[in-house]
């Protein structure tokens, strides 16, 4: 059942809950770089105000998407008013991952609660100190039976799956992801899958190279690498590689420094699996810059590598890292060849001043979300549904989209007594030949 359909106590809990996110942003710039050294800019930019900004924007709308929606009624119904009503699901399990530790986890959270559901909160182990701040903050929000934080490791995830819920929600790796699509399938469960995967980054010889290598610099190593919708790999006409190249080195140096490692403006990584999982792709042979590795501090530079072998091992899987490798292309044949050697993926970006080119590539390809001369900078727009595609993921939120994921919609005929037209009743007799004339004008 549904923790509240009254509108007014979501609203004044959800009021509740931003005041205490404001309260406790510096512990959580805090927890967040003691679990791995996020800078308090990224911190603050893609996780504190991001979920305040998600926060007031849902306080402020809660009313208009709760209200019934009135739709244009058939004719076949006549008379009737018809309206869509959405309701919570009930009981809602979201499982959050660690490269956005906050972020990932209370955007999810502010929906379902905004909708009427009660919540388990499954946060990352990985990120400790942030889990903590995050049980805390939601012990002084929330009663106990209305969303609770339980702390764990991937044992009491496994056993929160074992549970029956009426929705869940998971952000995390596409391996994990089928885990929670096959416990949800037992008991016919709806889910949104938050994934990833291999995200083109396409730069073409119109693009402008010096701008296009700034923002991939960003979009790239933002988090080290650690991003979801971050560019996966750069697909680069051949006769602009070169140049690209060297501008993507100016930008590495001018964002971090000659020593990255000495740089307060980058993170680690996670932690020694992820590491080591990093470390083993790296072929030192093809490293055109950077490549710098020290595993007591969980550091591995920005590298750049020049890559001709689409199935190599760096090829394989979602990088996830700071490890940018670099194919080039003569065709479109060459980008759709290697595209297409990949599960579709959460994003793809590209870099041109060929409009022709570009919405090419939108149509062409099919993908989650993504930007023409940018990157990873569509995710902040709440206007925008967020969500991947086959492997990258199922379903969509931000914004209203993510007050209606976590809702279900139901459709009301309302209709009135004073006609009630004998055609549709038996004994049909002729009625048939009426009904298909009828029918031809709907």
């Amino acid at each position: 059942m549904p923790f509240s359909t009254d509108i007014a106590f979501r609203k004044s809990t959800l009021v509740k809950l931003l005041h205490n996110i404001v309260l406790h942003e510096n512990d959580i710039v805090e927890a967040l770089y003691k679990d791995f050294k996020k800078p308090a800019f990224e911190a603050v930019l893609t996780e504190t105000s991001y979920v305040i900004g998600d926060l007031k924007a849902t306080i402020d709308n809660i009313y208009s998407w709760s209200k019934p929606k009135k739709i244009f009624p058939s004719l076949l119904n006549f008379p009737s008013k018809d309206y869509i009503y959405t309701e919570p699901y009930g009981k809602v399990l979201i499982i959050a991952p660690w490269n956005y530790p906050f972020q990932l986890a209370l955007c999810p959270l502010i929906a379902a609660v905004a909708a009427g559901n009660s919540v388990v909160l499954k946060p990352s182990e990985l990120t400790p100190n942030t889990a903590s701040i995050i049980s805390k903050i939601i012990r002084e929000t929330f009663d106990v039976k209305h969303v609770v934080a339980i702390l764990g490791d991937a044992t009491v995830a496994n056993d929160l799956l074992k549970k029956r819920w009426d929705y869940i929600f998971f952000t995390g790796s596409v391996a994990v992801g089928k885990i929670v699509a096959k416990a949800a399938a037992e008991n016919l469960t709806p889910i949104t899958l938050e994934l990833g995967g291999k995200n083109p980054c396409i730069v073409d010889e119109t693009a402008n190279l010096a701008l296009a290598a700034k923002r991939i610099v960003w979009g790239k190593f933002i988090n080290a690498g650690q991003t979801c919708i971050a560019p996966d790999y750069i697909l680069v006409k051949s006769q602009v590689k070169s140049k690209l190249i060297n501008f993507l080195k100016e930008e590495i140096t001018n964002a971090y420094g000659e020593n990255p490692e000495l740089s307060p403006d980058f993170a680690r990584i996670i932690n020694k699996k992820n590491w080591t999982r990093l470390f083993e792709m790296i072929d030192t042979t093809k490293v055109v810059f950077g490549g710098f590795l020290d595993i007591e501090n969980l550091y591995i530079a920005p590298t750049l590598i020049a890559e001709n072998d689409s199935n190599s091992i760096l090829m394989q899987e979602e990088i996830f890292g700071p490890l940018l490798p670099i194919l080039t292309y003569d065709s479109y044949d060459d980008i759709d060849k290697i595209i297409s050697k990949f599960e579709k993926p959460l994003s793809l970006y590209v870099f041109t001043e060929n409009k022709k080119f570009a919405e090419k590539m939108i149509q062409n390809f099919s993908f989650g979300g993504g930007c023409i001369n940018d990157t990873v900078i569509h995710f902040s727009n709440k206007r925008l549904p967020f969500g991947g595609v086959g492997h990258s993921g199922i379903g969509a939120y931000h914004g209203k989209s993510s007050f209606l994921t976590f809702s279900h919609q139901k459709g009301i005929v309302k209709k009135a007594n004073w006609l009630d037209l004998p055609l549709r009743y038996a004994p049909y007799n002729e009625k048939l030949k009426i009904i298909k004339k009828i029918l031809k004008w709907f």
